[in-house]
């Protein structure tokens, strides 16, 4: 084969190179994130918010300084912070983890895979909590206790709504109430809150005016049916709760009453399809009468409300 036979050799004359391209943008950017998130199975309008989230994390913008700044040129060292950052989205890590906070009733919460990531239908309970509270303590101080207490959320939300209220708040997990303490800290309500190592509540005595929870309540042939982001992600300790969900429900309504003073409120959240079972253990019990179930935005019934009879 002769030199000009050469596959390596291009056939076509050289072209004299091409003046450097323009710096990419920050939106240019994030516009080809949102394209990778999308083709990594995420959906089109979560794959857009999470694109900037990351962005704004990395660049230490809030949404108004991204929406103004977006279209000029990308600092130095952006790109491959940014990148692989969505390199672990695409993975479906969730945003919370990637970025180490998530907002819950306003507040910035620290989360980490020690805890679960707050969810908006756990609002649900605070509302209702505040209007207990409200009865309960007629401007006096007031006891609560928060089982099952992963970040925090619940407990310091109440803490810094109701600055009269005493808290103890309960985890299995030595890692989960490491968080929940931080964010007690952060939000300036550690004082109040008193964090126990706790099976549900069976290492704190009480009484109190109102028990809140958000229990694990999945059950456990539920696993394959979870998106990525929950089964591969988040602590399977928060998540799962036996054949039907509801193993930690019941010792939460076995070991509340003996806590609760007299007309005292427990409030929790519980799964789809599991309203009906859930009124048949409150009915079971005693010294326990069911006030009626709340629904989220979609209809789902998702709060139950209790209240002790005597």
């Amino acid at each position: 084969m002769g030199q000009s036979d050469s596959p390596f050799r291009s056939s076509s004359p050289s072209r004299p190179s091409s003046p450097s391209s323009p710096p990419s943008t920050v939106h240019a950017h994030v516009g080809a994130a949102r394209e990778r998130l999308r083709h990594a199975g995420i959906e089109p309008d979560e794959a857009d918010l999470d694109a900037r989230l990351l962005a704004e994390h990395v660049l230490g913008w809030d949404a108004a300084r991204f929406f103004a700044s977006a279209a000029d040129p990308e600092p130095v060292g952006f790109a491959t912070r940014f990148d692989s950052l969505v390199t672990r989205r695409a993975a479906r890590e969730p945003v919370s983890y990637i970025t180490g906070r998530h907002e819950f009733w306003g507040l910035s919460f620290e989360v980490s895979p020690a805890v679960l990531i707050p969810r908006p239908e756990t609002e649900l309970i605070v509302e209702i909590a505040l209007e207990k509270l409200d009865t309960a303590a007629k401007g006096s101080h007031c006891d609560v206790a928060d089982a099952c207490t992963g970040t925090g959320c619940l407990a310091v939300v109440l803490a810094h709504e109701r600055p009269l209220a005493r808290l103890v708040a309960t985890d299995a997990s030595d890692a989960a109430l490491e968080v929940a303490r931080h964010n007690a800290v952060k939000h300036h309500v550690d004082r109040r809150i008193h964090f126990v190592r706790s099976d549900v509540l069976e290492d704190v005595d009480g009484p109190f005016d109102l028990i809140v929870a958000n229990p694990p309540y999945v059950p456990d042939g539920d696993r394959a049916t979870l998106q990525p982001e929950v089964r591969d992600y988040e602590p399977a300790i928060a998540l799962f709760a036996g054949v039907d969900g509801l193993d930690v429900v019941r010792r939460l309504i076995q070991q509340a009453p003996p806590r609760l003073k007299r007309r005292g409120t427990l409030v929790f959240e519980i799964g789809f399809g599991q309203a009906e079972a859930v009124e048949q253990l409150i009915s079971a019990s005693s010294d326990l009468k069911m006030v009626g179930l709340r629904r989220d935005l979609q209809g789902i019934p998702r709060t139950a409300v209790v209240e002790r009879r005597t």
